[in-house]
């Protein structure tokens, strides 16, 4: 039987981490817990009443490298990513463990992911079944260097899991926004280094199409409330992530 281990990165995640932590137990069997150097909550005192958990205190060094950190510390080739307010569901432990008792026929595994929006699982807006890979032979897959929104890269063709993850990605609307800045940034900052220009023009027909295609092409409408105000947010991040890849680019010229 194949052994496993996780990669959980965590920063002031005491409302999630335990649920990570319990929807593994008894499947993965090593969970390594990364805890960023500045976490200031309860994090790492959760982590600790669990003493068969690997916990890492580490500088935050990038969604990616810090992940890789992770890879790198894991004592199994197969690695499952799963991220802090991520839970893996009953079928898809299930799923796992049936999985780890045969030969894998490739290097990586995507897995759908049934995203919570304020209480609400998104059915539409193109966020279901929103696969991901996240089960991976570190022999033969490598985190990429994305600044944000970082992912796997590898030249098998994926195999598919069939059961979903749990993804508890905004709780509440202070939550997105507490998070909303520093993301932007760093997509901003993604764009002008790959020499991408931005305009306020630019900035006003993407984050237009975005909320046109989640709401009305993906269907949005059907998740009430929260599928419009996802929408919306949606369009408000790409606005906004343009805006500043237009001031970066303003300032380089101006410089």
């Amino acid at each position: 039987m194949l052994s496993l281990s996780s990669i959980i990165p965590a920063k002031n995640e005491e409302k999630n981490i335990i649920r990570c932590i319990e929807s593994q137990i008894g499947v993965v069997d090593e969970i390594i817990v990364l805890i960023d150097s500045s976490t200031t909550d309860k994090t790492e005192e959760l982590v600790d009443q669990y003493p068969e958990v690997k916990k890492l205190i580490i500088e935050w060094q990038g969604f990616a490298q810090t992940k890789k950190i992770g890879v790198d510390s894991a004592k199994n080739d197969w690695i499952f990513w799963i991220d802090a307010d991520e839970a893996i569901t009953p079928p898809l432990r299930t799923e796992l463990i049936e999985w780890k008792s045969k030969i894998p026929k490739t290097g990586v595994y995507s897995v759908p992911r049934k995203a919570w929006f304020l209480g609400k699982w998104i059915k539409h807006c193109g966020w279901y079944p929103g696969r991901v890979p996240r089960l991976f032979n570190k022999k033969e897959v490598k985190f990429n260097n994305n600044l944000v929104h970082e992912g796997l890269d590898y030249s098998c063709t994926p195999g598919e899991l069939i059961n979903p993850l749990d993804h508890f990605t905004d709780p509440s609307s202070e939550h997105y926004y507490n998070k909303f800045n520093h993301y932007t940034t760093l997509a901003a900052d993604q764009l002008y280094q790959k020499g991408k220009k931005g305009g306020i023009f630019i900035a006003y027909i993407r984050a237009l199409s975005v909320f046109l295609k989640m709401y009305f092409l993906k269907l949005g409408f059907l998740d009430g409330a929260q599928g419009f105000i996802l929408s919306f947010y949606s369009m408000n991040y790409v606005f906004t992530k343009y805006v500043k890849l237009w001031e970066r680019n303003d300032s380089r010229h101006n410089s």
